[in-house]
């Protein structure tokens, strides 16, 4: 009786991924160095060290490059999936924090300052990528924010509206560190200065929109 072994792999398939993320990481340093506008396809291709054949088996040109970019961070936009629906005061306090030291950890990464710094560069010349970051990053984080305002307004425990709480409370959140990052001016918060921040934010927030018992 023969015997059964492992299950055989489809052809290509072990190498698809670590070509996808050498193409992405290539495309995002050259679009980051050299600008969206002046960066071509072959040189994201060389870069990655592949052909420009495999680059195009992989998306279909410049624009779904950027795409990709900013679409694989702002993965890491989202709410924690794992947050409860908040309660009562104790429990909306814990998630806004969470959320607040979550997106403050990821958006402050260089990586994605730089990001954000490609957008304002190209604002004139290639606008499609501040449309992009836009829509898929930036969103994200608000959406995240707004479903955890209305949940928690749902609850009783505040008197607003999401959208005009989620923009406040981004604020405080971020005040102009943001402003300072992406003038070179200040420092990526350490994680101790990220937590304040957060808890801060959470506090302040709460203040202004807590529904009196």
């Amino acid at each position: 009786m023969a015997t059964t072994g492992p299950k055989a792999k489809k052809p290509g398939a072990a190498e698809e991924t670590p070509v996808r993320a050498r193409i992405l990481g290539a495309a995002f340093s050259a679009f980051t160095e050299s600008g969206y506008a002046q960066t071509s396809t072959l040189e994201i291709a060389t870069r990655a060290h592949v052909s420009k054949r495999a680059l195009y088996s992989l998306v279909r040109n410049k624009q779904e490059l950027l795409v990709a970019c900013i679409s694989e961070r702002a993965q890491r936009l989202k709410a924690p999936a794992d947050l409860p629906q908040p309660r009562d005061k104790v429990e909306l306090t814990s998630v806004l924090v969470s959320f607040g030291t979550r997106i403050l950890s990821e958006v402050t990464d260089p990586r994605v300052i730089a990001m954000f710094r490609l957008a304002i560069a190209e604002a004139v010349s290639a606008p499609e990528v501040a449309k992009a970051l836009d829509s898929i990053a930036i969103e994200a984080s608000r959406a995240a924010l707004r479903d955890i305002l209305a949940q928690a307004q749902a609850s009783g425990l505040l008197n607003g509206q999401p959208a005009e709480m989620a923009e406040r409370f981004t604020s405080l959140l971020w005040g102009n560190l943001m402003m300072g990052l992406l003038l070179q001016i200040a420092e990526r918060p350490k994680a101790g200065e990220i937590s304040r921040r957060a808890r801060d934010a959470a506090a302040a927030f709460l203040t202004l929109y807590s529904r009196s018992d």
